[in-house]
């Protein structure tokens, strides 16, 4: 059942002194700007307002969460600081009497309201400081960066090892559930880990010899994982014989299993491809983990290669981030021109007057389009070697000034990523680095609300 909860002060209050509850200037504006309505709305779709059990209040849900990506704290660690902090507790519309949301609460309320909530959330902020006569949206940047996914850095031989502990604890799990299922299945784990440890003395030494010896454990370590998908498919046909019709808790186990094989299979086939020579494999898995996650090259002279996620932002004046979006792979950021600004024209009601770029973005035809949108000034430099007109057109003021305005991106999200934990995912899956990232966006957008200064 849905609760929006208001901070009711209670006998404390009129103890503690004032100065200990006072909010600063930060917490107060956001504390006032999420107070608004509309920001519960989003939520009412996911919960019944009359049935059911009361639910962690959503005002109470929507502050611990801004605290925890402001300050970089993990679940349990925003428990601890907000049960122990006066200004904390209020912020939250928590009295000294509540008793703080467990962390399992808040990760299941994360997962459950997932990414198009926090979209919702995010055009909501952008329109209210529009209706607030704080941004106008009359310009419009876009750029593109990664966000690293929780994981290793994947080799041929650390995946086929994941693989194969991650279908070893599921089969355990299975087995000792009950279920009546009496195939075998070894352990492997130990075996697994003295190939490892082989591997490294061999990196060690960084000459032929050993480069030699280190595909031939790897070929070993292939046969092993293909011997343990074997007896889990077993497994899993004499899992599929034991399921009850109509009990979900049976099946999702089953599917989790089933999962688990596809990715560990398709682990094995990509290893025999660069063991046979070919290293130019698509859809390449760098993950048991994070299966979404992808090897993204961005030309990074100290990080060559990231693995996680693109994510396309684009901003408008005062740094305001209007839309985001998580995808897959490094594609073309061309194809996102068009996207962005029917994005904009739905959360402001026109096109923008000017639209700035980096040169990944730059395509003729895109150009034209948006000019024909209503788009006055279009910054978006050629690729390629440039004709003279096209040269003198770049040399144009309004075009030098709008490519200055797009550079600010670079810093914008050079401060997201050390201030607003979007340097590294701890959520699995796109779909949960989406929601990662929508966090990011609006902890930030809030933050920002604060530091702009009304007309």
């Amino acid at each position: 059942m849905l609760q929006r909860k208001k901070y009711q002060p209670d006998f404390w209050d009129s103890i503690i002194p004032q100065e200990a509850l006072e909010l600063n200037e930060e917490l107060s504006t956001i504390d006032g700007i999420l107070d608004d309505e509309r920001f519960f709305m989003p939520y009412l779709e996911k919960f019944s307002k009359n049935m059911g059990r009361p639910s962690t209040p959503i005002s109470v849900y929507l502050r611990m969460m801004y605290l925890k990506f402001r300050y970089n704290l993990g679940y349990e660690m925003l428990i601890r600081e907000v049960e122990d902090s006066f200004k904390w507790r209020k912020f939250c519309h928590l009295s000294f009497t509540d008793k703080v949301p467990d962390s399992t609460t808040l990760i299941k309320l994360t997962k459950r309201f997932g990414e198009d909530t926090l979209q919702q959330i995010n055009g909501l902020l952008v329109q209210k400081l529009k209706e607030s006569k704080l941004i106008r949206g009359k310009k419009l940047r876009a750029d593109t960066t990664v966000i690293e996914s929780n994981i290793h850095y994947p080799t041929d031989a650390g995946i086929l090892a994941d693989g194969i502990r991650v279908l070893t604890r599921t089969a355990k799990k299975i087995k000792a559930a009950g279920y009546g299922i009496r195939v075998g299945f070894i352990n492997h784990t130990r075996k697994v880990k003295r190939v490892l440890t082989t591997i490294g003395k061999f990196l060690r030494k960084r000459d032929k010899r050993s480069s030699d010896a280190i595909k031939k454990q790897v070929h070993r370590l292939v046969k092993v994982t293909d011997e343990v998908v074997r007896r889990s498919i077993a497994l899993r046909n004499a899992f599929r014989r034991k399921l009850r019709p109509g009990l979900e808790s049976h099946k999702r186990p089953f599917h989790i299993f089933k999962e688990q094989i596809r990715l560990v299979k398709q682990v094995v086939q990509q290893t025999k491809e660069v063991l046979s020579g070919n290293r130019h494999i698509r859809s390449r898995v760098v993950s048991i983990f994070d299966p979404g996650a992808r090897p993204i090259q961005k030309g990074k002279i100290s990080k060559p290669t990231e693995f996680g996620h693109s994510v396309v932002l684009s901003s408008v004046d005062k740094g305001i981030i209007s839309n985001y979006q998580v995808v897959e792979a490094n594609p073309k950021e061309a194809k996102f021109v068009r996207k962005l600004l029917r994005k904009h024209r739905t959360l402001f009601g026109e096109p923008p007057r000017e639209f700035a770029a980096d040169r990944g973005f730059s395509s003729k035809r895109d150009e034209r389009y948006l000019m024909r949108q209503g788009v006055e000034h279009v910054s978006l430099p050629a690729r390629g070697k440039k004709s003279l007109d096209r040269k003198m057109f770049e040399r144009q003021f309004w075009f030098r000034r709008l490519q200055r305005f797009r550079a600010g991106k670079e810093a914008l999200i050079s401060l997201l990523k050390r201030k607003f934990c979007l340097r590294r995912s701890l959520m699995r899956g796109t779909l949960g680095t989406s929601i990662w990232v929508g966090w990011c966006m609006i902890t930030y957008n809030l933050w920002q609300t604060v530091r702009i200064k009304p007309p």
